[in-house]
């Protein structure tokens, strides 16, 4: 079962996107639990994360549907965001928060189908893939899958993401021992990476996204070895 939440300030189009999610549900048989917020402010402010599509719409009072994705990211780097707008122009700002889609009302069914399963489908690509760390903020959970490095320095640890830097309290020993499993690696005591984003390795040094780190002399042979072995689907 998959959490949905809808977070429209109007009833009757709430009810529409209520009752398209039902009908997918029964042609697919597949449930889903839907919870119904008619603002941004209540929905940021019982937030958990637990949802697998957030339909956001644009246009509300006191907080609009894009400011509201900008803070849901900040909690949440996982779930699947879709923008439901009379106006076109804000579709763009959907990409800026990694939305999944844009519908534009009134929503038609066949529109509002195609678009919720690719969600739902992104969603479940990095359901086994994501895990939760503390920030000042509270609890975010994010994916592996744009978790680039874990950066150790002053005993604080900062998750070095595609879009942004999350900063936490924790020791490498604790992040290594979570993010095993994911295939990170330890190239020297104060880095964890994500071979994913590996793109070129020189002597020493590692280039991992837009950032060059260090590998240490004494890890480096262990290092590569690892390395290839992930390469190469095996795990140790």
């Amino acid at each position: 079962m998959h959490n949905i939440a809808i977070v429209e300030d109007n009833d009757d189009d709430a009810k529409v996107l209520q009752s398209y999610i039902e009908k997918i549900s029964e042609k697919e048989n597949e449930e889903y639990n839907v919870v119904r917020f008619h603002n941004a402010l209540d929905f940021l402010n019982s937030y958990q994360s637990i949802y697998a599509v957030v339909l956001l719409d644009v246009e509300m009072p006191n907080m609009n549907g894009v400011e509201a994705s900008i803070e849901l990211r900040k909690l949440d780097k996982t779930c699947s965001i879709i923008f439901t707008t009379n106006l076109i122009q804000y579709a763009q700002k959907g990409y800026e928060v990694d939305a999944v889609a844009y519908l534009i009302k009134p929503v038609q069914y066949y529109d509002f189908s195609l678009k919720f399963k690719k969600a739902i489908a992104m969603y479940s690509l990095n359901e086994d893939k994501d895990f939760l760390v503390k920030t000042g903020k509270g609890p975010c959970h994010i994916s592996t899958n744009k978790l680039m490095f874990v950066e150790v320095m002053r005993h604080r640890l900062y998750y070095h993401l595609v879009e942004e830097t999350l900063e936490v309290t924790g020791t490498i020993a604790k992040a290594e021992e979570e993010l095993k499993e994911y295939g990170f690696l330890k190239c020297n005591q104060c880095y964890l990476v994500n071979p994913r984003f590996i793109s070129k390795i020189q002597g020493l040094e590692l280039t991992v996204g837009n950032s060059v780190l260090l590998i240490s002399r004494p890890r480096k042979k262990q290092f590569l070895e690892e390395l290839a072995n992930w390469y190469s689907g095996v795990k140790k």
